[in-house]
Formats: C-alpha cells, sequence, structure tokens
C-alpha cells in the first residue's frame, strides 16, 4: 500500500472503495486526526498502538490540507462516520457478517442497534456493551466485556468510546477474541446512527471546520483539545516540511507493522509492504 507520513503518523493512501475492499479480509482500522497526531508525539503506547492498525485511514481534512503541503497529497478523507455504515450495507446480505457496539450508554446502543439491523433487514448487530469509566485499567471488567462480545458470536468490533484508551484497548486485547476479524474505532459514529448527535454540515466537513461544529456543540469538553492542546500540530507540520522535524519515538527497539490480512493473500510472488517502525526506549 501507498502511504504518507504526516510526522510520525504514517497513514495508508488509499480510497474508500479499495479500504472496503480489502476490509473482505478484515483488519483493525484506525482513523486519525489531528488530536490522535498530537497525541502521537507524547503518549508512547499510543504510538505502538498504532503500529498494530493494519489499516491507518485519514479522518481529517486538515491532515489532507496537511499532506499536500508536505507533496504527498492522500486520494481521499474517509470518516469513520460514512465508513462504518458502507461497510454494514456491503455486507447486508453475508450472515457472516456480525457486528458488536462497545462505546456511549444503553439508549445510544440500543437505538444504533434497531436502525441498523432495520436499514440491512436482518439482525447484523447482535449485541452491545455501554462500559464504566475507566474500564481499559481494569483487567477483570475488560476480561468481562470479551467474554460478552465471544459469547455473542460478533465478527465485527466497533469502538465507539474516545480515543486514545479504544486504539490502546484493541492493541491490548484483540488477540483474545474467538471470532472478531475486523476492528473499528470509530469514536462518535455509534452516536451519529442512533441519531442522538448530529454530524457537521457536509460543507462544513468538505473545509476542514468540522472541529468548529463539534466545539460548538460540546465547548466544555472539548475547547481546551481544539484551542491549546492541538495548536502545536501547526508549528511540528512547518519543521517537517523544512526537514526539521524529529520522531520522538525514534530509537533501538523494532516493531514490525502488522501487514494488512489481505496481504497474507498475495498474488505468488508479490511482496508484502509492511515496514519496520523504530520505537525510543523504556519509558
Amino acid at each position: 500500500m501507498e502511504q504518507v507520513k504526516i510526522l510520525n503518523c504514517v497513514i495508508d493512501n488509499m480510497s474508500q472503495a479499495t479500504l472496503l475492499e480489502k476490509l473482505k479480509f478484515g483488519g483493525v482500522v484506525y482513523l486519525p486526526n489531528v488530536d490522535h497526531v498530537i497525541n502521537l508525539q507524547k503518549d508512547r503506547e499510543f504510538y505502538q498502538s498504532y503500529q498494530a492498525a493494519n489499516y491507518i485511514i485519514c479522518d481529517s481534512q486538515i491532515l489532507m490540507y496537511a499532506a499536500k503541503i508536505l507533496g504527498t497529497p492522500l486520494v481521499e478523507k474517509i470518516s469513520g462516520a460514512d465508513l462504518f455504515p458502507e461497510y454494514y450495507q456491503d455486507h447486508k446480505d453475508d450472515p457472516e457478517v456480525t457486528i458488536f457496539l462497545l462505546g456511549a450508554n444503553d439508549e445510544i446502543c440500543i437505538t444504533a442497534q434497531n436502525k441498523i439491523n432495520q436499514k440491512v433487514g436482518r439482525e447484523m448487530v447482535v449485541g452491545y456493551y455501554c462500559p464504566d469509566f475507566g474500564f481499559e485499567k481494569s483487567e477483570t471488567e475488560s476480561q468481562k466485556i470479551i467474554d460478552l462480545i465471544n459469547q455473542s458470536g460478533a465478527t465485527v468490533l466497533a469502538v465507539g468510546v474516545s480515543a486514545p484508551k479504544r486504539e490502546k484497548w484493541i492493541f491490548k486485547y484483540k488477540n483474545r477474541f474467538k471470532n472478531i476479524k475486523t476492528f473499528f474505532a470509530i469514536g462518535a459514529t455509534i452516536n451519529f446512527e442512533s441519531g442522538h448527535s448530529k454530524r457537521a454540515p457536509k460543507w462544513m466537513c468538505n473545509v476542514g471546520l468540522e472541529w468548529l461544529h463539534r466545539l460548538l456543540s460540546e465547548p466544555k469538553r472539548l475547547w481546551r483539545r481544539y484551542l491549546v492542546e492541538d495548536l502545536p500540530f501547526f508549528w511540528l507540520l512547518l519543521l517537517q516540511k523544512l526537514k526539521l522535524y524529529k520522531d520522538p519515538f525514534v530509537g533501538d527497539k523494532t516493531i514490525q507493522i502488522v501487514p494488512s490480512p489481505s496481504e497474507l493473500y498475495l498474488v505468488p510472488g508479490e511482496k508484502s509492504k509492511a515496514k519496520p517502525v523504530t520505537l525510543g526506549g523504556g519509558k
């Protein structure tokens, strides 16, 4: 796969149609935005979890602009709120594809479950769970969630809790699932599916102002993220453009990026394009 590097975030450069085709083989899907990229500068565990993703897909018009500034344009912005419904519609007639929703609250999950199942005409969403705050720090709670998902028989897990906890949790526990083949780290998408939250107008998404819509919708929760914590991104981008940026986690430990599941079915003689990534020393 062709890849574009923005700071230390390596993004797979593909269209939504190509991604959906590849996801027939399953895989772990992360959808970075500016806030992710900033956290990747300072959170080693988050950075490490990113190396385990099979597909890292741009979910930010700001990152689209950044890639163009760097001379390596991305072909398409793919938001989780667009990708997820397209995915389940593509598989509506495949009984092997069943979904478990993790996140939000009971009312939101029940509504999302009912609406999705009505759209596809079958019981595609087979279960949901709304974890308590701090669940990712509890081995007992995490194992309870894993057991529920395994008992459901679901083959797709949509994780709708906030970043970076969702990516870290998937990274830590993904090998404990018996049936899950596809993992979506999709944030607020479950809320959108239920209708409890509204997406930004399309024009705002297209010009890179989706963050402003979210800020105006939840100012108390998001003002610090958007107006303080994420601002250094633009300075770091300038440093990368001037070839002065340094990856804070470059070091002596090498982690192999997980190849996409579709690469396990390569044409004879074709080579995988997975590349090693270096991490810094221990904390």
